[in-house]
């Protein structure tokens, strides 16, 4: 049985799936999943590994086919609505070869105030380095992204979708793979746009920093197992059902 402690109103809420199923050669890895995040949450969705957590954003957002289900925006299919988004992808999904300085990968979330072969303006380049300098890479502007770390990548890739300006926020994985420096300053970014009224959904694997960095949970492992504030879903029970035999951390 699904554990739920927030109200279905998808129509209210900034992000929300209905029944979404996804498979690959014909076999669910997704299945009939149901999934509100209320206004202005920061909410982590977590679980095993081949749980389904990135092909639940992915499928969310159109980047891979489903078999079943809807994903909607303020209660507006996400295809309508994709100017209200912002989405950082795993780092493994993104060709770091592609000769682009951050800067240039900063401007690519401004694509719509640009227009398509439009000129870049000065308030654009200012708007572009302001956002650099709030992930702490204001100095590596003209890098090219190849050459940057890895918890540098991931601080241009959030620069990105700062630009933006969106009112909700997708990140896959945000804090795999990157150092304590980059993983603290990108959670004070996330919780300032939390502050700000925005919402930011996160796939997350650290269980140990869930009740530190977040106000919601949904916990799944291909359906979903439970989801509400972090004090009432995240507990040894719900983390059980969903890990199984393979968990290796107790709730507080």
């Amino acid at each position: 049985m699904l554990m739920r402690t927030e109200p279905e109103d998808v129509s209210a809420s900034p992000f929300a799936v209905r029944g979404l199923t996804v498979g690959y050669g014909g076999d669910p890895v997704v299945q009939g999943v149901d999934l509100t995040v209320p206004d202005g949450a920061m909410l982590a969705i977590i679980g095993p590994n081949g749980a389904g957590k990135s092909t639940l954003l992915k499928a969310s957002l159109g980047l891979v086919p489903r078999m079943a289900g809807t994903a909607t925006v303020f209660g507006q299919p996400v295809a309508r609505q994709r100017a209200r988004i912002a989405y950082v992808p795993q780092r493994a999904s993104v060709d770091w070869d592609f000769p682009a300085r951050a800067i240039d990968v900063v401007m690519m979330g401004l694509y719509r105030d640009l227009g398509l072969l439009r000129p870049v303006r000065a308030r654009h380049l200012d708007r572009a380095r302001d956002c650099l300098a709030r992930v702490g890479m204001e100095d590596f502007a003209s890098r090219q992204i190849g050459q940057l770390s890895g918890g540098q990548q991931q601080r241009v890739f959030l620069a990105r979708a700062l630009a933006q300006d969106a009112e909700v926020y997708l990140l896959d994985e945000p804090f795999a793979g990157v150092d304590a420096a980059t993983e603290a300053a990108i959670i004070a970014v996330l919780k300032l746009l939390r502050d700000q009224g925005r919402t930011v959904v996160c796939v997350h694997h650290d269980l140990s920093t869930v009740r530190d960095y977040f106000t919601h949970v949904f916990l799944m492992n291909r359906t979903a197992v439970a989801q509400g504030p972090v004090a009432e879903a995240f507990t040894q029970e719900t983390l059980q059902r969903a890990y199984g035999g393979r968990l290796a951390f107790a709730a507080g």
